[in-house]
């Protein structure tokens, strides 16, 4: 996929940059995988805000991917590289020996007739599923399980990819691309190879409506608003607050660490790189 520009007929347009979707299919999603969405714009069961920015945006469906690959051992051809809304990556819908159709997320270099195939023992190729035990190290794969049977949840997102480093007995090494180094299960699910659409990071919207089309809200900054409001509000002139940055309601946007202890802890290798 290569990027798309436009001539500067507005100032929008000239700073726009998309990425080109000629080569996708142009028609509507395969009806039996999809299913209607609700859009709360942020609010809760109570009508009040609890997620802030959210709001409006294009209605579209929501398509049902299978993140399981649950039909082993049969082979299934790619029909059509498609647009999802939802998501950053393309997806391909897949139709099984059996004539049952399934969304899967498109990996880079899969094409319309090409066949893939989840299972034991079958071949190392773009697309195919397997068990981590099975894939040999150094592979580079997607939509990785943390438990087995419990659907890929690792490296869904456009251009994603995870490098299968080694095992240590029952465990698979795995390198993430945020620099995190952690063990999963090796009877855990993955996919073979990079997932699509890379250049989605190369994308510049151009104007405020785009981000409104997507369901976002304009954001005013703190330093802008009243004392009562925020905690960098006020101040003669233009004063950035007089503080250290923080959100609305106090808490530190210096890099304090929020997340909480989990389980899963004690399998990870080396923490992820930190931001600069």
């Amino acid at each position: 996929m290569a990027l798309k520009t436009f001539k500067p007929y507005t100032k929008s347009t000239r700073g726009t940059v998309v990425v080109d979707k000629s080569s996708l299919w142009k028609g509507s999603p395969y009806k039996p995988l999809t299913k209607g969405q609700n859009f709360t714009g942020g609010r809760n069961n109570y009508g009040r805000i609890t997620s802030r920015h959210i709001g409006g945006g294009s209605k579209h469906k929501f398509r049902i991917i299978d993140f399981f690959r649950k039909k082993k051992n049969i082979s299934a051809t790619v029909e059509r590289i498609e647009y999802d809304p939802n998501r950053t990556a393309y997806i391909a819908l897949i139709s099984y020996e059996d004539k049952e159709k399934s969304y899967i997320i498109c990996p880079q270099g899969l094409k319309q007739g090409d066949k893939v195939i989840s299972g034991k023992n079958v071949e190392i190729k773009t697309g195919n599923s397997l068990e981590l035990k099975d894939i040999p190290p150094g592979t580079l794969i997607h939509n990785v399980e943390l438990i087995p049977g419990n659907g890929g949840k690792l490296a869904r997102s456009a251009g994603s990819s995870i490098t299968l480093s080694g095992y240590d007995g029952d465990y698979a090494i795995l390198r993430l691309s945020s620099g995190e180094t952690r063990k999963v299960n090796s009877n855990c699910i993955a996919t073979i190879g990079v997932v699509s659409n890379p250049d989605q990071k190369n994308i510049k919207i151009g104007k405020a409506g785009r981000s409104r089309w997507r369901g976002k809200r304009p954001q005013t900054r703190g330093v802008a608003m009243n004392p009562v409001d925020h905690p960098h509000g006020g101040g003669e002139g233009k004063t950035s607050g007089g503080r250290s940055p923080v959100s609305p309601w106090g808490q530190s946007a210096k890099g304090l660490k929020t997340r909480r202890p989990k389980r899963s802890d004690k399998l990870i290798i080396t923490r992820r790189k930190k931001r600069k």
